[in-house]
């Protein structure tokens, strides 16, 4: 892959901002906040926007697909992708159907991360049982893979009625939706993954980047043996960008410990320390700081890995302000992309070599 086709994105989950005042804002406000800061990213060159759905109460956005669409008509190149769409408790005829409609709006922008999702609320709020975790998905991605030809389908599983010959509208205008598999860190998941041939999303939101070198040449290697397309490696990972490290850090950490011990203390993690996070934005995959450092520490995750997509989630400290939020995706789609690419061809990656 050339250099200059590695795409950069942004991803969302609705995290509820703060106003001027300094409160934290409704669900609707939150929601209405993601299409402005989508226009924004469209208007200065960002490739993709990804938001993710959960069913949470820090999170607003339970359906992307809807706020994709109401992005894709106040917006003209930026892609349109959910971050992750959680297959598992969802039908996958309907949410073909779904992304095909924001194709259409969109003139062909849409495409869908599938996963199983980083929380479980989904299951019992829809019906499902835990137990059946990884049928459902199984049979789930099966399915949406014989959707995604746009022909007549026969299928037959335990998880939902059959299909005999089945047509499902609309058709998209290209012909196939682009798909990934979001994967936190399981080697069957990369597996399946490059068996289906869909593109390879790693969510790396602790640790080193390059702990997880060993699953992108997993990938292409069962790519290889399985007959199927290797597609570009993509990475997604929390960033905020200000005017100096030390205003980013001030800014990111107080929303962000908040989020982190909430969800911690659900998963019995200790609350996050003060070292913790600084060793995390230091050496981990927190890309907090200014331009000139997080464009340094994209480049090198980009490198190391060999990705041909950076996204950054750069809404992850929901109690930061809607204001400085868009500032951060500003610093980012003006400057950080552009350094990031020139220190790139500076010296080739995995990615530009073809690895």
């Amino acid at each position: 892959m050339d250099v200059s086709q590695i795409e950069f994105g942004i991803d969302s989950f609705g995290d509820l901002p703060r106003d001027d005042r300094g409160e934290i804002v409704s669900h609707a406000q939150a929601i209405r906040a993601t299409v402005t800061e989508a226009v924004l990213a469209d208007q200065i060159g960002v490739d993709v926007i990804a938001l993710g759905e959960h069913h949470r109460p820090e999170f607003a956005i339970s359906t992307p697909e809807t706020v994709l669409a109401g992005i894709a008509t106040a917006t003209e190149r930026i892609r349109l992708a959910s971050g992750v769409t959680v297959l598992s408790s969802d039908d996958p005829v309907r949410v073909f159907q779904r992304f095909a409609t924001v194709d259409a709006l969109s003139d062909g922008r849409a495409e869908v991360i599938l996963g199983r999702g980083s929380f479980t609320e989904s299951f019992p709020l829809f019906g499902y049982d835990l137990k059946d975790y990884d049928v459902l998905f199984e049979e789930k991605i099966d399915l949406f893979h014989r959707l995604l030809e746009e022909g007549p389908v026969t299928w037959e599983g335990t998880t939902r009625a059959a299909l005999h010959e089945t047509d499902v509208y609309p058709k998209t205008d290209s012909g196939r939706l682009r798909t990934w598999v979001g994967v936190g860190g399981s080697p069957q998941s990369v597996i399946r993954t490059a068996r289906y041939g869909f593109g390879l999303m790693l969510a790396i939101i602790g640790g080193a980047p390059d702990r997880f070198a060993p699953y992108v040449e997993l990938y292409r290697r069962a790519s290889e043996q399985l007959g199927t397309t290797a597609q570009p490696v993509g990475m997604h990972s929390p960033g905020f960008i200000a005017a100096t490290d030390d205003e980013a850090r001030a800014t990111f950490y107080p929303g962000y410990k908040v989020i982190r011990d909430r969800i911690g203390a659900q998963r019995g993690w200790p609350p996050l320390r003060p070292e913790e996070f600084e060793a995390e934005v230091e050496h981990g995959s927190l890309y907090v700081g200014s331009v000139s450092t997080v464009a340094a520490k994209i480049a090198h995750a980009i490198r190391t890995l060999g990705a041909g997509r950076f996204d950054m989630i750069y809404s992850a400290a929901g109690a930061v302000s809607a204001t400085a939020r868009l500032r951060s995706i500003e610093l980012y789609g003006t400057q950080v992309i552009p350094r990031v690419r020139e220190l790139l061809a500076e010296q080739p990656t995995l990615a530009a070599v073809g690895r």
